[in-house]
């Protein structure tokens, strides 16, 4: 059988060498190659040595190759042995003459491999009890041949013998042995470094300086041209995006956190205003202006770049979290710190500034569980970041992604989470929301009649006039963007059933949770939105924590807070006695001082005006009075801006009923004494006393105070010499409380300089003295000093006489 020839070119070995690294290897794999072609050569032609003598005894000679009487299987092995000889051995540089004498010798060599030692056949089988070391002795040896030479073939020589052929080395020409050269000083250079001269602190501060500029410089170039025309330059953002891996120490943190800034900033300015979504098979087919595929090409590359971005400020957050350092070394432990809260901020910036651009979603995963972090300043970023998201956000799509997230996280956290997360949701821009569906029955929209009934019930000329009429409707419809509004009702309902699902599981389950101040409050903001359905149980539940004594005191008060803003919404419709909440508000006020509690008079005067103000028509003139006795009794123990809070809505209240000014007057005569330790506002006889603490306050240190304590005993009028200034009177109880605030340690308004005239002398030194304490110093200064030894017995002495 002919063997077959490789038609496939095998490359030469300088074809492969591209580097020095790669020429050592190839080298090295081409030595072992040579080694293996070989030893299997050799043992191909063991193998066929072998068989030859097996045939040669069993006197059935057998030729090496005939497919014909081979058994299928030994055929396909044949085969297969061919197949690997031919990529070992170059059986098509071999003619046919020295194939046919390989050929005779294999038939005439059966003595060579015949085991002389032993008298047993050549074919007999493998025995059992053969023993390890005849087994591993009758193993072929592997031959260590030296590497083959490339060699140079000649013209065949032809004499009585036959042909001979003729080769000989290929000569290693100079530049062959330079290259080596080369490839070896290479090699040298590359284990031996040249030692690296050390720089002192100073030159190698010089030098950081140096890199850094220089990096600025490339960034800000970077940058410029993408700015400069976002559309051609599209692909440079990838390279920018390539200095987040800065590999040299002096300058990798510095690098990163520019980079990542920059970045941020890009993203900011070129991103476009609407959703890029990825296109369909469809329209990847059709064939489109070059313009448009212009514009494909940016979004394409603007959104993957933008993906790559987020993950690595999510890989650096990783690592921070993880602390493991990196192979690279080159960014140490404590400046992962810094790196994560760069590209915390960086992911803050972005939520607050893309929210309708892809990923979004995939932010608000990243920065909710960061919202609880064990780092303050990272905690703070995320929960100011979300604030300002919610209060920016009109249409309530981005807030209800953000919602879903935190209820889940606050949900798998098993609610020990900070109160500053559930304190966030106070920023909803939630005003109204989705009525019931029998009240959208009454006003439903309205809807334009079809042909049909156009046809039955009017005329051609009212038809005509009909369609006119619908056309304007429906152009009056886009105008008012009523269907935008409808979506955004939708979004906020949904948002507020996710905040109640949230409070009142933690009302639930977790009524000693830190979380509960925070519900509480956030009840009391979106308490008029609530179900009426769950007014009943949900007072039930105030009131039964509030008598438990667990509270804090604002959280009690939250509590009441809470309960009346339910009553003065959707509950006046209820019949429910709130007498319980006045009580204990009014039993409270005396824990208010001018330490701690001071924050809690905001509060206060929120529940003042919820449950006085608004509710007058439900509040007995009993009750009235034994407030306003107990707010200006209160007002002498608080904060001056707290005391005119206080004033302030002692004011609201006498207006507001009119037959408390009895307060004021002395001769005034009723039935009972008063009782002020009486914790019941309705029988405490509050009309047999007068308001003297108005007079107290009238001397106070503060002039507003003072000025509203007269405005007072003279009745509260509106004009006079004792009405209030426009900026007093025209202003809430709670706003007066901030304005006059001391929490920056001032004093507002502030203190008048005294205008006491200079004295034209000053006194200096002896002058202020008397002329013969004067003389006497000077007598004592002018004599010597003698030292003489103290001796305390004559004074013992003396007194003991």
């Amino acid at each position: 059988m002919k063997a077959r020839r490789n038609k496939k070119q095998v490359p030469s070995f300088r074809k492969l060498i591209k580097t020095s690294k790669v020429k050592l290897e190839n080298k090295l794999k081409n030595k072992q190659f040579k080694q293996q072609s070989t030893i299997k050569k050799y043992r191909k032609e063991q193998r066929k040595l072998r068989q030859a003598v097996k045939d040669a005894v069993s006197k059935k000679p057998v030729p090496l190759e005939d497919p014909k009487s081979e058994w299928p299987v030994k055929r396909m092995e044949r085969e297969e042995e061919e197949e690997e000889e031919e990529e070992a051995l170059p059986l098509d540089m071999m003619d046919e003459d020295d194939l046919q004498l390989m050929r005779d010798l294999g038939q005439k060599a059966s003595f060579l491999t015949r085991d002389l030692s032993s008298s047993e056949p050549v074919h007999i089988k493998k025995r059992k009890h053969e023993s390890v070391i005849a087994k591993y002795e009758k193993v072929p040896r592997t031959l260590q041949t030296a590497p083959e030479k490339e060699l140079i073939h000649l013209l065949p020589i032809k004499d009585k013998s036959g042909i001979i052929p003729q080769t000989r080395e290929k000569p290693v020409t100079d530049g062959q042995q330079e290259e080596e050269d080369e490839e070896e000083q290479e090699v040298e250079e590359e284990v031996i470094e040249n030692p690296v001269p050390e720089l002192t602190m100073e030159e190698h501060l010089i030098e950081r300086k140096k890199k850094l500029q220089e990096k600025k410089i490339q960034i800000a170039a970077l940058a410029s041209a993408i700015l400069s025309d976002p559309e051609n330059n599209i692909k440079k953002l990838k390279e920018l995006r390539s200095m987040l891996m800065e590999q040299d120490p002096d300058v990798a943190v510095t690098v990163r956190k520019l980079v990542i800034i920059s970045l941020m900033e890009l993203f900011k300015d070129i991103t476009p205003s609407y959703k890029i979504r990825p296109l369909t098979e469809a329209e990847k087919s059709t064939k489109i202006r070059k313009e448009t595929q212009k514009l494909r090409e940016f979004e394409e590359g603007l959104v993957s770049q933008y993906k790559f971005y987020l993950e690595n400020l999510e890989q650096m957050v990783k690592d921070w979290k993880q602390r493991k350092l990196k192979k690279s070394n080159v960014v140490s432990l404590k400046a992962y710190k810094g790196l994560a809260e760069v590209a915390v901020k960086s992911l803050c910036e972005l939520l607050v500034a893309l929210p309708h651009f892809n990923f979004h979603n995939n932010i608000i995963v990243l920065i909710v569980p960061l919202m609880n972090d064990g780092s303050k300043l990272i905690s703070e970023m995320c929960c100011e970041a979300v604030k300002k998201l919610f209060k920016q956000d009109k249409l309530g799509q981005a807030s209800l992604g953000v919602i879903k997230v935190i209820s889940g996280f606050v949900k798998g956290r098993n609610y020990e989470v900070r109160p500053e997360i559930l304190k966030t949701f106070l920023c909803l821009r939630i005003k109204e929301v989705e009525l019931k569906k029998d009240t959208e029955d009454i006003n439903k929209p309205k809807k334009f009649m079809t042909f049909k009934e156009k046809r039955k019930t009017l005329s051609r000329m009212q038809r005509k006039w009909k369609k006119a009429e619908e056309k304007l409707e429906r152009e009056l419809r886009e105008a008012e963007a009523s269907e935008s509004t409808e979506r955004k009702l939708k979004l906020h309902t949904e948002t507020l059933n996710i905040v109640f699902v949230t409070y009142f599981r933690i009302l639930k389950k977790a009524q000693r949770s830190p979380l509960l101040p925070a519900v509480l409050e956030g009840l009391a903001k979106f308490a008029h939105l609530i179900n009426v359905e769950f007014f009943d149980d949900l007072l039930v539940v105030l009131h039964t924590l509030i008598e438990s004594g667990n509270l804090s005191y604002q959280e009690s008060l939250h509590c009441v807070q809470t309960a009346f803003h339910i009553l003065s919404g959707q509950g006046d419709v209820l019949n429910i006695d709130p007498m319980k909440f006045y009580t204990h508000l009014y039993k409270t006020l005396f824990k208010l001082h001018a330490g701690a509690t001071n924050d809690g008079i905001e509060i206060v005067l929120h529940c003042l005006d919820v449950m006085l103000t608004k509710r007058r028509k439900q509040v007995s003139h009993q009750r009235a009075l034994a407030f306003i006795k107990r707010l200006c009794t209160l007002a002498l123990q608080v904060l001056p801006n707290s005391s005119i809070g206080l004033l302030a809505t002692t004011r609201i209240l006498m207006h507001t009923f009119p037959r408390t000014d009895l307060l004021l007057d002395n001769e005034s005569q009723g039935s009972g004494v008063f009782l002020p330790e009486l914790e019941e506002p309705e029988y405490c006889n509050a009309q047999n006393t007068a308001l003297w603490e108005l007079h107290t306050l009238r001397r106070h240190y503060h002039p507003v105070v003072q000025r509203f304590a007269a405005h007072l005993l003279a009745g509260a009028p509106s004009e006079g010499s004792e009405a209030l200034k426009p900026e007093l009177s025209r202003r809430s109880a709670v706003e007066l409380f901030e304005t006059y605030s001391m929490a920056a340690m001032t004093f507002n308004p502030p203190v008048e300089p005294s205008n006491s005239k200079k004295k034209d002398k000053f006194l200096q030194g002896d002058s202020f003295l008397n002329e013969d304490l004067n003389q006497l110093i000077k007598r004592c200064c002018n004599e010597a000093a003698t030292e003489t030894p103290l001796d305390f017995s004559k004074c013992l002495k003396t007194s003991s006489q």
